[in-house]
């Protein structure tokens, strides 16, 4: 094996007991405040270890593409006489140093930007052979690392076992066991953060330099000396906490960015990629990832067992019928029956609306509030900001309150309970084929199935999809056919009063619009396709402390951001009243109106549908009086009027949120499309049903 050049600064290599070359030790930054930095794959639990750390909490989910941007905290450990604080850093989640997505580019510019003090490796300990490889490329690069072995409960239940004292030997690195849903092994690794970040007897980072074949080492040495020297010429623009070493092999793996910070042109790159290549007799970007799971088999040996009878337990099998298209179709629609229909349909937004809306708003509150108006204030103009028929009260209280809230927490309910089981990425693997049709793949089920919890967060995950049409293509879809829990859970109420067969008659329509909006898209929007990979988490019974802090966790963000929103757009529609400007819109909307066989009072739905669809849909359940015998609405108008509500232009806040993410150029094309397809689709529908006389 060659020796590394000496301006790495590098020390003599040995040969430990597993085989693996023996660490480097680096000398400890003096004054390090770098923060505390969570890194591993998606879906092993890194949000829930952050809870822990830093006593707050984000939205911890199952699947991949929760953690978007960069959630920050703070970690207080008891050390002596002083307490130690620090940030604590939680990117979003990666599964190499090559990134794929965004997502992934923004964890490794955070990793190697931010100068962390301590980095903590976040694995899944079911499946650490997976995982090991970025362990070790974190060592080589030098960082100040931990690993955590995450979620030993379930791992010792299925019959792992991890030995994780001799792990740590060969690694030469901290190895602490957690359970970031019960709060196991916290205390022992805040011991150990606490040690690397002072320097306790714990090396502050040091470099294990992964042994490929004595060639290629050569080849990344060669590499390695050239980037360095630029380096100390300033000549390159790596990040400050990226080593040599690692964007060499960064570029020889294909990371063109890495290769031109370096200072690498494509000659030069090439030709080491070719002597490689030559050496080895396979392209690197092959070459590495297999020699990396030989080094990581190596040193697992004897120290991971992996059971048998774990593969074919009955959570397997359960695991295979949900992935499978002949039974895991079935499931969904019983799952779509059971804990949206039925969970959220018929008892949210019915029973207990109906009992919120009528007895306690309809009999006590609302008249309330009118009595004190009207005592209070002597101008009528005034009175009708609080209790007119778009009154603060009246209006903006009764609708957050008595319809949405109840339908929200409803929803999030039921979400939170398939997000805990692990439901949702088998989902992504049962509607991969359909998405494909549409030119996206199953990781795009993420930000759909985020869609119906808000459109406007999940157009921020958008950004987790691999290419920009994939992109484009989600973001279009979300805005058109996604409708968000308290839209669809009103929208589920008012069409199941007037029979299942009616909220069937409304899925189908819009999945085939999705379906065919999707397909043009496809065929229009230049770009190519992506690749989908996912990593699949156990099966597991919901936890009910998991569920219901993640439910009343986003009812809290309900609270705080959308309530606001519905006293401000009852605040414009009064302005807008007083001042005749409503009546103006309405006579605006009125053809529209008429082309879709809808009365003129069914405009309002539409204009406040702007300010946020939850309210359009509301302004349309008060209309339509929830049952026929009531209803302003006959069952023909309330599908056609639900249909083309759910894919009227998207609310302001997701507009913006589009214009932010695509840019003012799609943002303005998508709402143009969307407005023109609701219409059409929505006369269509009204006269098909004159034809038919279904409804």
């Amino acid at each position: 094996m060659r020796p590394r050049p000496e301006s790495s600064n590098s020390a003599a290599l040995a040969v430990d007991p597993a085989g693996i070359p023996e660490t480097e030790t680096l000398a400890a930054e003096e004054g390090r405040k770098g923060p505390v930095l969570l890194v591993g794959f998606p879906n092993v639990g890194k949000s829930s270890i952050f809870n822990l750390l830093t006593g707050s909490y984000v939205t911890v989910s199952n699947y991949p593409g929760t953690t978007v941007g960069v959630s920050f905290g703070h970690l207080r450990i008891p050390a002596g006489e002083e307490v130690l604080r620090l940030e604590v850093s939680d990117p979003p989640g990666m599964y190499g140093l090559l990134p794929l997505t965004d997502e992934e580019r923004v964890a490794r510019e955070a990793l190697f930007s931010s100068r962390p003090s301590c980095v903590l490796h976040i694995v899944d300990s079911k499946t650490l052979p997976r995982q090991l490889g970025l362990t070790l490329r974190l060592i080589q690069a030098g960082l100040p690392l931990i690993l955590v072995c995450n979620m030993t409960d379930e791992a010792e239940t299925q019959g792992y076992r991890l030995d994780t004292g001799v792990l740590a030997e060969r690694l030469g690195i901290p190895v602490v066991k957690t359970c970031g849903t019960n709060g196991v092994g916290l205390h022992e690794l805040k011991h150990e953060i606490a040690a690397v970040v002072r320097g306790n007897g714990r090396p502050a980072g040091h470099r294990r330099r992964i042994p490929f074949d004595e060639g290629v080492m050569g080849v990344l040495d060669e590499m390695e000396a050239r980037i360095e020297e630029r380096r100390r010429e300033a000549r390159t623009f790596l990040p400050a906490g990226m080593d040599s070493r690692t964007a060499a092999q960064l570029a020889l793996e294909g990371a063109t960015d890495i290769a031109a910070a370096s200072g690498l042109d494509s000659e030069t790159l090439g030709a080491y990629a070719r002597k490689a290549r030559d050496m080895v007799g396979h392209p690197f970007p092959l070459y590495a990832p297999l020699s990396l799971k030989a080094v990581t088999d190596k040193i697992l040996e004897g120290v991971f067992e992996d059971p048998e009878r774990s593969r074919n337990s009955v959570r397997e099998a359960l695991s295979r019928m949900l992935i499978n298209p002949w039974s895991g179709i079935p499931i969904l629609l019983a799952v779509l029956y059971l804990c949206f229909y039925q969970f959220v349909g018929v008892f949210g937004a019915g029973t207990v609306v109906g009992w919120l809306e009528d007895d306690l708003f309809g009999r006590f509150v609302n008249p309330f509030f009118q009595r004190v108006a009207e005592g209070a204030l002597p101008w009528p103009w005034l009175q009708k900001l609080f209790v007119g028929d778009y009154g603060v009260f009246t209006l903006g209280i009764t609708y957050a309150v008595a319809l949405v809230m109840p339908v929200v927490f409803f929803f999030f309910l039921s979400f939170s309970l398939l997000e805990d089981s692990g439901y949702f990425p088998r989902l992504a693997l049962l509607v991969d084929r359909f998405f494909k049709r549409i030119g996206l793949n199953g990781r795009a089920v993420i930000p759909m199935v985020l869609g119906f919890g808000c459109d406007t967060m999940a157009t921020i995950t958008t950004r987790t999809l691999e290419t920009g049409k994939e992109r484009i293509l989600a973001t279009l879809l979300l805005a058109l056919a996604i409708p968000c829990s308290a839209q669809l859970g009103i929208i589920m109420a008012l069409l199941g009063s007037r029979g299942f067969g009616v909220w069937v008659g409304y899925v189908l329509v819009l999945t085939g619009i999705v379906f065919f909006v999707g397909w043009a898209g496809s065929k229009v929007l230049p770009g190519r396709a992506a690749t989908f990979h996912m990593e699949l988490p156990p099966l597991r019974l919901p936890r009910l402390s998991n569920v219901l802090v993640k439910s009343f966790a986003r009812m809290r963000w309900y609270f705080f951001e959308v309530i606001p929103l519905f006293l401000l757009a009852s605040v414009v529609l009064w302005a807008l009243d007083l001042s005749g400007g409503l009546v103006l819109l309405r006579h605006g909307l009125e053809p529209v109106m008429m082309l879709l066989g809808l009365p003129v009072e069914a405009a309002d739905s539409f204009l406040i549908g702007f300010f946020r669809r939850d309210f359009g849909a509301a302004g349309l359940f008060h209309l339509a009086q929830y049952s026929p015998d009531k209803a302003g609405l006959s069952t023909h108008q309330l599908f056609v009027a639900s249909v083309t509500l759910t894919l009227f232009v998207p609310c302001i806040a997701q507009f913006m949120m589009m214009f932010k993410e695509r840019g003012s150029k799609v943002a303005a094309s998508s709402a143009l499309a969307i407005t023109g397809i609701a219409i059409l689709t929505g006369f269509g529908l009204h006269h098909f049903l004159l034809l038919t006389g279904w409804l």
